[in-house]
């Protein structure tokens, strides 16, 4: 085994180092979305060049693009085992008839969106699932969605998004979805930088604020496009 395979076994079966790698992957992962969910907002300016112009220089990476895409997959897939084994070992650790929640304040933060996150993160891993089939996996060129830009063929992947999000079924389902994600980073953004150990007494009432703004932001900036969608005359 290689050194680095090594120090993520060490990492993955050490209490401090699952908590460290939460925090790297769950970060990597916040940044991910904000990006993704800016590059979405270009479907709103005018005309289909500017969302198919943003798709196609993302293409136009290469192999940069799939390492990008590798590495994006592992963040997923870690973030995804850790949580489901940290979930696993704390619940095997509780006391038996023990079904009562209280909110908590202090260092726990402890409420709706931390208690959720394992639910909130398998659903979120599902849809991923189908968006990557419904999206990056759809009809494409040679499927007839082509739009010229600058002479140049290139994927319509405007046409794409406006025909699934013209059924009530995306235009729906897409927020609630988003609204789960919300919530998701609601708690997520204030866990990375606890595992991280980027919070002090001074900068918490902060932090979790913050992770309330950036989970409403992105959800919201999520939401906007399918719902212009849907409720635009064609």
């Amino acid at each position: 085994m290689t050194s680095s395979g090594s120090l993520l076994l060490k990492a993955l079966v050490s209490p401090v180092g699952r908590k460290v790698l939460t925090g790297i992957t769950g970060a990597g992962l916040v940044i991910f979305v904000i990006i993704h969910m800016a590059g979405n907002l270009t479907y709103l300016l005018p005309g289909s060049d500017p969302y198919n112009l943003y798709a196609h220089k993302l293409m136009s990476f290469g192999w940069g693009l799939y390492v990008l895409e590798i590495g994006l997959a592992t963040f997923f897939l870690l973030h995804a085992i850790i949580g489901v084994s940290i979930f696993v070992r704390k619940r095997r650790a509780r006391p038996k008839g023990y079904k009562l929640y209280k909110s908590a304040g202090g260092a726990s933060r402890m409420g709706l969106s931390s208690r959720s996150m394992i639910y909130t993160g398998i659903i979120l891993l599902v849809f991923l699932v189908f968006h990557l089939i419904s999206f990056k996996f759809g009809p494409d060129v040679g499927d007839g969605y082509v739009a010229i830009i600058k002479g140049e063929e290139v994927r319509d992947l405007h046409r794409l998004m406006t025909e699934k999000f013209k059924g009530p079924l995306y235009a729906f389902g897409y927020p609630v979805i988003m609204i789960l994600l919300g919530l998701h980073m609601r708690h997520g953004v204030w866990s990375a930088m606890q595992s991280l150990g980027l919070t002090n007494p001074r900068i918490t009432p902060i932090v979790y604020p913050l992770g309330l703004i950036m989970g409403a932001g992105v959800a919201v900036g999520f939401i906007v496009v399918p719902l212009t969608i849907y409720f635009t005359p064609v």
